[in-house]
């Protein structure tokens, strides 16, 4: 009897299929980002022994526990300051952090901001969807004006965040924003961030259909994406600082905003040292004796 082999999934070098199915909700975003990912990685024929993946507490979080790299799943806030450590333990390898704007913003935003200004080899990929979305749907620091969460039940009156205009002005040497609608632009942006040195923001607008759109009345997941269809703006190089998402339900300004060329921590901490030591320095993991 002839038996039909069930066809491969095109992402299974890049996952952990044993643990799949995955935990997220019907319609959540974080499954297009990581497809991207994994197209970029595709792509630019990437030695996956030479990446490596780290992310924070959160839906976004568990990325890192789904894609088949060296993965390190961090405490709440501090996945950046671990990612530096791995980058400077070995700074051959090309670091992505995953993690979503609660964990990058809120408890891990003095390291978001001392990374980009040290400008740490780094490509940070920030899953936005408004809202802390696996604890409880509690306010976000980019959670829109008026926007309602399980904290501020009649609605947001705080500022949030414009985490493009915060990565450029502490330094960052790409900055780009999509939806996860915007799927082939996505992963352009990411081909360009991993081929960046230094630190590379890329921000993916994401729905939340299970607590940010049940709160606010928005419908579904399909509902989301037609709002990102009907409302996403791509303005290339716009400033930054007028690329906010201030309003709610408002327009989303998307592309690629930043693209620079700056010194990275590790080129400007090796040609400082060469000089003060009269020989050239060579950092850890660049073949210098650890004797």
């Amino acid at each position: 009897m002839n038996t039909v082999k069930t066809p491969e999934h095109p992402m299974t070098p890049f996952l952990r299929m044993d643990r799949m199915p995955h935990i997220w909700c019907p319609t959540c975003g974080i499954g297009i980002v990581v497809k991207c990912l994994a197209a970029a990685l595709e792509d630019l024929t990437t030695d996956l022994d030479n990446v490596a993946i780290v992310s924070g507490i959160g839906c976004t979080g568990r990325v890192a526990g789904y894609v088949k790299l060296d993965s390190f799943h961090t405490t709440h806030g501090r996945a950046i300051p671990f990612a530096t450590g791995l980058k400077l333990s070995n700074p051959k390898l090309k670091i992505i952090v995953v993690s979503g704007d609660g964990d990058l913003a809120s408890i891990g935003g003095n390291h978001f901001i001392h990374a980009a200004r040290r400008n740490m080899d780094l490509t940070v990929i920030c899953v936005n969807n408004f809202i802390y979305g696996m604890t409880g749907g509690q306010l976000a620091p980019t959670t829109p004006p008026t926007a309602k969460t399980s904290t501020t039940p009649y609605g947001n009156y705080e500022t949030p965040f414009n985490l493009a205009y915060l990565a450029s002005a502490c330094g960052a040497v790409y900055v780009a924003r999509w939806t996860t609608l915007h799927m082939r632009n996505l992963i352009g942006s990411m081909k360009e961030a991993l081929q960046k040195p230094g630190f590379s923001f890329i921000e993916v607008v994401a729905p939340c259909s299970t607590l940010y759109a049940r709160l606010n009345k928005l419908g579904s997941g399909l509902d989301l994406m037609k709002y990102y269809h009907d409302n996403a703006v791509i303005a290339h190089d716009m400033e930054p600082k007028d690329a906010g998402i201030s309003e709610f339900q408002g327009s989303v300004i998307c592309g690629k905003f930043v693209d620079i060329e700056r010194p990275t921590w590790m080129d400007e901490t090796t040609k400082g040292l060469s000089a003060k030591l009269g020989t050239e320095y060579v950092p850890w993991g660049n073949g210098r004796s650890q004797e």
